[in-house]
């Protein structure tokens, strides 16, 4: 007989697996230009682009403002990445799930 699988250690395998992409396999990321950037290079108005809104968060280009190395800068930005949208996934589990089990009066 095989064991039985939970939710919880579904979820904690995915967490992990997360943070190791985000924080460790993003190091060996490409630096070239993305899909965007090549084809406004070949089209040749990639020189015209300014500066986004957010171009001055602490997150900005896939990476954390004060931090000298690149490859731990882009890490960290991964798993902080990774933290936030869990938390945010979190929370509204949560509350959907208390939406849904809660008692309904008919009418």
């Amino acid at each position: 007989m095989r064991p039985r699988t939970t939710v919880r250690t579904v979820v904690l395998v995915g967490v992990v697996v997360a943070l190791l992409l985000a924080g460790v396999v993003s190091f060996y990321a490409s630096s070239s230009p993305d899909g965007l950037e090549h084809v406004a290079a070949g089209l040749g108005f990639a020189d015209t682009a300014g500066e986004h809104a957010s171009s001055a968060s602490p997150l900005a280009d896939y990476g954390i403002a004060g931090v000298d190395s690149d490859r731990l800068s882009g890490g960290l930005a991964g798993i902080i990445g990774v933290v936030v949208v869990g938390v945010l996934m979190f929370g509204l589990t949560r509350l959907l799930h208390r939406r849904g089990t809660g008692s309904s009066e008919e009418d």
